[in-house]
């Protein structure tokens, strides 16, 4: 898959809208679906992100994708994610804390930043 850029803004504001309750769809184990504008195609044309997550305070974003690249994911992919979710959702604050200084997480938006 070729890389899109997607800004931080625009990952942060779909956060918000999931925290509003516009979730695009729930996969289960953990993962939803969110549609998420890229500069100048908008949503629709857009790209499709799975975020593990709590539907509280917790909200990562584990795979992305075009929807002109590919339709869906597959179940073996599904399954692999919500092993992912498993393992993010069940982190205390401080091994999270511990992943984004090993840089093996990055946190992108918090409750203080705009």
């Amino acid at each position: 898959m070729r890389k899109t850029e997607l800004s931080d803004q625009a990952l942060c504001q779909a956060v918000e809208e999931m925290v509003c309750g516009l979730i695009d769809a729930d996969l289960g184990g953990g993962i939803v679906k969110k549609r998420v504008g890229l500069a100048g195609r908008g949503k629709r044309g857009g790209a499709r992100t799975l975020v593990a997550t709590n539907k509280g305070s917790r909200w990562f974003f584990v795979f992305g994708f075009e929807k002109n690249e590919r339709a869906n994911i597959s179940d073996e992919e599904l399954e692999g994610l919500q092993s992912v979710a498993a393992d993010l959702l069940a982190r205390t604050a401080r091994q999270l804390d511990e992943a984004i200084e090993d840089l093996s997480l990055q946190e992108i938006c918090h409750d203080d930043q705009t």
